[in-house]
């Protein structure tokens, strides 16, 4: 090899010395490693922009999952409207009072959709067994009703007596009465409740008594 050539080629590289006998061999091989360098460059480049494509879409999938999963919870929640405890109250003594002027000794009591009692008031002289009847006969107003959007227990009742059931339960449903004297109370077109009246001399009495008790609440059940 010439002394010209030999100094144009870096000895540093292990492809030259290997290929002092042919230095365009020896070039030739410095080429291909630096284009397999620039091929593997382009390679990891590709690699890295993959993965953090991978990383924004399972990110962004995961946000997605995340606000179904808010949006599912939200959906399974549900709004019980009933009477505020005043009203409640206000609504079992206007409806004492409507009987008492008639003179009837009343019980009345009040029952939000899940029959829980919200308000229970005899009046003065009303028989012991009107604070069990009373419960039962809101409880069924606020209950027995609703299928068939009826309005109280005496329509359960007349509905019953024209159309018996055809099935008959094992055991008697508890609180259940068809006794006239239960109302459903509405508000917006939607139930919310039941009153119960008992202890006038007919349940036709009773439920006068509701009725009256409830058109002075009206206004305020919204």
């Amino acid at each position: 090899m010439s002394k010209k050539l030999s100094m144009l080629i870096p000895r540093a590289s292990p492809y030259v010395i290997a290929n002092e006998g042919c230095p365009f061999l020896a070039l030739g091989r410095i080429s291909s490693v630096a284009a397999a360098g620039a091929v593997q460059k382009s390679l990891r480049r590709k690699r890295m922009r993959a993965v953090s494509a991978g990383f924004f879409a399972g990110a962004v999938g995961f946000a997605v999952l995340a606000a179904a999963a808010m949006g599912a919870h939200a959906q399974g929640l549900v709004t019980i409207q009933k009477l505020s405890a005043p009203l409640a109250n206000e609504l079992v003594g206007e409806a004492v009072a409507n009987c008492a002027q008639k003179g009837y000794a009343v019980t009345a009591a009040v029952v939000d959709l899940d029959g829980a009692r919200q308000a229970l008031l005899r009046g003065n002289g009303a028989p012991i067994h009107t604070l069990d009847n009373t419960f039962y006969k809101a409880y069924s107003a606020a209950s027995l009703t609703l299928a068939r959007k009826e309005d109280s227990t005496k329509a359960v009742a007349d509905r019953m007596s024209k159309n018996p059931a055809t099935t008959v339960p094992q055991t008697p449903l508890p609180n259940v009465t068809y006794g006239v004297g239960g109302v459903t109370i509405m508000s917006g077109g939607n139930a919310i409740g039941g009153i119960g009246v008992s202890g006038a001399p007919g349940g036709n009495f009773d439920e006068e008594c509701a009725r009256a008790a409830i058109a002075k609440i009206q206004d305020r059940m919204k």
